[in-house]
Formats: C-alpha cells, sequence, structure tokens
C-alpha cells in the first residue's frame, strides 16, 4: 500500500479553490444582472458539487477508484439537491431581507462589500468544508469499514434533510398551517431536523476520509467547522432568535429537542400544530433562517 499522496492532494487543494471561486463569481453576475444577491444560497450546494467534479478528476491514478466514485456522487446528490429545494422555495420572491439589512450599511461599494463578505466568503467556506471530500478521493488504500460507517451516516443524515424539507414545504402549502408552527414528523423530534441531517452527513464524510491517518487529520477541521455553525454559529441562533416570538413556540421548545432527535417530552397543555422552527437556515458567517438551504457563510434557508 503507498502513502498519501501529498504533492498531488497539495495541488488539489488550488483546484478546489479555482472550482469554488469559479461558481461564485459566476453566482455574483447573476446575482447582478437579477439585482438580487438570495441567488447566492442555491449556489452553496453547486459550489460543492464543482469542487467534487474537480477533485474527481484530478485524483485519478492517486486515490482508490470506487471511493472516488462514491465520494463525488455523494457530494453531487447532497449539493444538487440542496440547490434544486433552494430554487424552488425562492421562486417568484424579491431579495432576501438578510443581504437588504446587510448592504443597506455597507461601507464604500455596496457591489465590492457584497462580493467581499457574501461571494468570497461563502466561497472559502465551501473550500474549508470540502476537504473531507478532497482528502477521501486521495485515499489509496481500498474500500474498507470507515466506508461502510460513514455511508450510512451520509445517508441517514440526507434522509433527515431531505424529509424535513419536504415535510415543512407540504406544511406551509397548507393554508390550515398559516400563523402556526411546523411541530409534525421529524419536526416533533428536533426543532432542526434539516440542520441535524447536515451535521451527520459531514460528519459521514469525514469518516469516508478516516480510512487513513492523514487524510483524517488534514479534513477534521470540516466537520467541527460545520458542527459549530450549525449548533452554536448563526444557523441554530439567528433562526431561533426569529422565531421566539409566534405564538406557541414556548411551548414547542419546552417539549422538542434544540438539535439531536429525542422523543418529544409530555406536554398536557399542547393544542397541536404550534411547533416547528421553520427548517435550516444559512450557516455561514451570516446565516439566514428558514427551509434548508446554502449553510455557508451567507446561505440561507428559507
Amino acid at each position: 500500500m503507498s502513502g498519501f499522496p501529498w504533492p498531488a492532494f497539495a495541488g488539489n487543494l488550488a483546484v478546489a479553490a479555482c472550482a469554488a471561486l469559479a461558481v461564485m463569481l459566476v453566482t455574483f453576475a447573476i446575482a447582478l444582472a437579477k439585482g438580487v444577491h438570495r441567488v447566492v444560497d442555491a449556489a452553496w450546494g453547486i459550489a460543492f458539487t464543482a469542487v467534487a467534479a474537480a477533485t474527481y478528476a484530478a485524483s485519478a491514478g492517486h486515490g482508490d477508484g470506487g471511493r472516488r466514485l462514491l465520494v463525488a456522487a455523494a457530494t453531487a446528490v447532497w449539493g444538487l439537491r440542496l440547490a434544486a429545494h433552494i430554487i424552488r422555495r425562492g421562486r417568484g420572491h424579491g431579495e432576501d431581507p438578510r443581504y437588504a439589512r446587510m448592504l443597506a450599511g455597507a461601507p464604500g461599494s455596496g457591489t465590492a462589500y457584497a462580493f467581499r463578505v457574501i461571494y468570497l466568503l461563502q466561497g472559502a467556506l465551501v473550500w474549508l468544508v470540502s476537504l473531507p471530500v478532497q482528502a477521501a478521493m486521495y485515499q489509496p488504500v481500498p474500500l474498507g469499514p470507515a466506508d461502510a460507517v460513514g455511508g450510512l451516516l451520509w445517508a441517514v443524515g440526507l434522509a433527515f434533510e431531505g424529509i424535513g424539507d419536504h415535510q415543512l414545504a407540504r406544511f406551509r402549502a397548507d393554508p390550515a398551517g398559516r400563523g402556526r408552527i411546523m411541530d409534525r414528523g421529524l419536526w416533533a423530534w428536533t426543532r432542526h431536523p434539516n440542520y441535524f441531517g447536515d451535521f451527520l452527513l459531514w460528519w459521514g464524510l469525514f469518516t469516508v476520509a478516516c480510512g487513513m491517518w492523514q487524510s483524517a487529520v488534514v479534513s477534521v477541521v470540516s466537520p467541527l467547522a460545520m458542527s459549530y455553525l450549525l449548533i452554536r454559529g448563526s444557523g441554530k441562533r439567528l433562526l431561533e432568535q426569529h422565531m421566539a416570538q409566534r405564538p406557541g413556540y414556548a411551548a414547542y421548545t419546552a417539549r422538542t429537542s434544540g438539535f439531536f432527535p429525542l422523543p418529544p417530552r409530555r406536554d398536557p397543555g399542547r393544542s397541536g400544530g404550534t411547533g416547528g422552527t421553520g427548517g435550516t437556515g444559512g450557516t455561514g458567517g451570516t446565516g439566514g433562517t428558514g427551509g434548508t438551504g446554502g449553510t455557508g457563510g451567507t446561505g440561507g434557508r428559507g
């Protein structure tokens, strides 16, 4: 068995950075043409897909072929599903209030400021969070237990995210749900099933990268960063601040786990249909609130 191909992997770090930056540059151009920056939320998943595709091509001859294909496919399935969901959800809407507020107080050129704090930041986070995807594809070792465990975590995480999004979309489409907060299905077990799904699938991809200690060490920052952003950073925190004024939300938080899925606590006064927190929002530096969306520096999720 050969060792970890450090020189080739180092070169891939530059390849991945270029792929992420290219997606953000195209997205920035689209945003300027449309006059809205909310389009960047969909670019989060697309940028990961671009990084995975570029890494798959660059890692040929260095990493195990089966793992390369599985990791690239897993990343693309997650990223493209997420992008499609955000595009569907945002169709017909104007600018996201988060970006409007951010740019209202921008120093100097608002366009240059937006490029720096929205697009460059999100591109940098894509590069950082994608480290397990990159490192896993450069492992020359055959598929093994770490791949099986990581694949299982990824699948469960994707299911949580996808089912949570679907349940929330159906709830929002029902006129009977207006003025109420989602507390059915997965939302009865955790106030943030989509955030939990993201958390789980990125730990799964990191586990796949643990087939060699070198790739594990170089990529552990990714799930740690995502965990912080999802649990303690802008995602969950800002979303719950936004939801705190909703009628019935205090009772919902009293009976429902804040993040990790747990059986609902007994609530004798429950009247039904008054829980939930509206899905997962952007989980990076300036994140947002809502359904599942970009989980990067500025990605809003509903």
